[in-house]
């Protein structure tokens, strides 16, 4: 490890299993001291164990984002143990309906917004007092469905797309602030829920977990898929003064399966 965020303190909010447990380790790894959130206490727990065991300082606040009372308790418990916050990662997010949009349920689409994108915001705006004493960095996890409008993902697309033009728009108002507002758009992540849906999609066709990679993996450029860590590398690079002079930028992490 470089130490990119050595002396930093990093909120990451929405943290699960695969890519949250990988912001956070790696944020760790880099020398932050790292807030982590969310509604499963049991899941932070045993994320931050794994960062002290490693050496690491962490911070566990149980948050559901949605709440405003749970997310100004959350800016009181990371500035009063810490004394600041340099760099807030975003990455909570509804999962999608996985039907087309004319057979979705309104309430599919309202609760993504509801979390990915008024939750996101609930927690921007709570911690912008203390980024921008910091002149601190967000960054907002994305996804590459903003890049293609494949049948199904629809009630997905709309509450990302919404994300990343909320994102844009506070790099800009943020900006005279010193705040740096990015985002990372990873593609299929190859972690133990994409593992298992491989293994489902073999069985109903009939064909090996190994050919479903091999005929996703086809598709970029690299011939694979991308892993936890190097989505989180991309978030660490972003949150870090390696990156000082980026924002209102869309960071695509899928191995080369989409262009922008």
């Amino acid at each position: 490890m470089t130490g990119l965020l050595d002396g930093k303190v990093v909120v990451v909010s929405g943290v699960g299993p695969a890519l949250g447990r990988a912001v956070c380790r790696r944020s760790a790894a880099e020398g932050a001291r790292v807030v982590l959130a969310a509604r499963t206490a049991s899941r932070l727990d045993e994320i931050a164990g794994q960062i002290r065991d490693a050496g690491g300082e962490a911070l566990t606040v149980p948050t559901d984002i949605t709440d405003d009372d749970a997310v100004a308790a959350l800016v009181d418990r990371a500035v009063g143990e810490y004394g600041r916050v340099d760099a807030l990662v975003n990455n909570a997010f509804a999962l999608p309906s996985m039907k087309p949009l004319g057979r979705t349920d309104f309430d599919q689409v309202t609760s993504g917004i509801d979390l990915t994108v008024l939750g996101t915001l609930r927690v921007i705006k709570a911690f912008t007092p203390a980024l921008t004493e910091a002149k601190g960095s967000i960054v907002n996890i994305n996804s590459m469905v903003i890049r293609h409008s494949e049948p199904r993902y629809g009630s997905y697309k709309i509450a990302k797309s919404a994300l990343l033009a909320m994102s844009q728009t506070l790099a800009t108002e943020l900006g005279d602030a010193g705040i740096r507002v990015n985002s990372v758009a990873p593609g299929y992540i190859w972690d133990d829920q994409l593992k298992w849906y491989f293994g489902q999609v073999a069985e109903k066709y009939g064909i090996t977990p190994e050919q479903v990679y091999e005929q996703t993996a086809s598709r970029s450029d690299l011939k694979r898929l991308p892993e936890p860590d190097e989505i989180a590398d991309a978030v660490v690079f972003l949150a870090s003064d390696m990156a000082r002079a980026i924002t209102g930028h869309t960071l695509d992490v899928n191995c080369g399966e989409y262009h922008d």
